[in-house]
């Protein structure tokens, strides 16, 4: 895990509701903790005007700088908008596309939110993350049950690339990587992104892309939006929801909506170096689960007000 804050940016205004001008000098204090904590870029918009970006490193307004698990949100708007296609349904089984997963008796019952929400009980599969990965999908497919589906939240990529196969196997003949470009990124107004393909073509889907502070600026529009112009409100609504095993997070975003006095962590600080110490390069084993487990009282930053992402 890297714990450098790329970059972040504030929305304190909804979007059809006229908001109270910000605080000028909250907004300056806001700019000074992001550099203070090693933020490159600050950029905070408030009714589409912007009240201040400033670029305290060497980065500058055109440079593109990583979003890390910032990827997770755009291939779970690629998993939402699939579900409105009619593609897939996120609580359909993925043993009924995936045939291998059919006689084990607990993979045999996990369900694609259950991937998308790292409360499918699979094993996390840090190792993944390597570049020049072989085939990361198939690897995978492969990893280990650490817990019941849904009885635990196991934060990993291993679950979002069983969902690549998955989309990918239902897509018949496109890929995900043109899914998505198609029907997520096009009409944000982004284009082709860094997918960190493996060997056999499978991009990664926890992190890799990297944009300009106003490109990632985009989906925090598409928050206050509602969903537009990728998906419906009741569909993004979801991301809110949590999930029975972490009420904080759901469809890759983390939030505090079930914690009203919670405050910030870094979570995935918080969450993989206990699990790297333990395992290192090897397969986490059954006896380990607690150490990647985080149940349903824990807090979080709101994702509709502010953007910290980092791996």
């Amino acid at each position: 895990m890297r714990s450098t804050l790329t970059f972040c940016f504030l929305f304190l205004a909804v979007a059809d509701v006229p908001a109270a001008d910000l605080d000028p000098a909250a907004v300056h204090r806001a700019a000074e903790y992001s550099t203070n904590h090693r933020g490159t870029s600050f950029l905070a918009i408030q009714s589409g005007r912007t009240l201040l970006e400033v670029y305290p490193g060497r980065a500058s307004a055109d440079t593109p700088q990583r979003i890390y698990s910032g990827t997770k949100a755009f291939w779970n708007l690629a998993a939402l908008t699939a579900e409105e296609d009619g593609i897939l349904n996120l609580d359909e089984r993925v043993a009924g596309t995936i045939a291998s997963w059919r006689q084990d008796p607990r993979k045999s019952q996990v369900t694609i939110r259950q991937l998308l929400d790292f409360s499918s009980g699979l094993a996390p599969g840090f190792g993944l993350q390597v570049n020049e990965y072989g085939d990361r999908d198939k690897t995978a497919l492969r990893s280990p049950m650490l817990a019941e589906p849904a009885k635990a939240f196991i934060y990993g990529p291993a679950a979002l690339q069983v969902f690549h196969q998955v989309l990918k196997d239902k897509l018949e003949g496109k890929t995900p990587t043109e899914y998505l470009e198609r029907r997520v990124l096009r009409r944000m107004h982004l284009g082709p992104q860094r997918y960190l393909d493996d060997r056999a073509g499978n991009p990664l889907l926890a992190a890799g892309f990297v944009l300009t502070p106003r490109q990632w600026a985009k989906m925090g529009e598409l928050v206050l939006r509602e969903g537009k112009p990728v998906v419906r409100p009741q569909t993004l609504a979801q991301c809110w929801r949590g999930s029975p095993p972490n009420r904080a997070f759901s469809l890759g975003w983390w939030n505090n909506r079930a914690a009203p006095r919670g405050r910030e962590f870094d979570f995935e600080e918080m969450l993989e170096p206990k699990c790297q110490a333990r395992t290192g390069t090897t397969p986490v084993s059954a006896a380990t689960p607690h150490l990647i487990s985080w149940r349903a009282s824990a807090p979080a930053t709101s994702a509709s007000t502010l953007f910290r992402r980092s791996i």
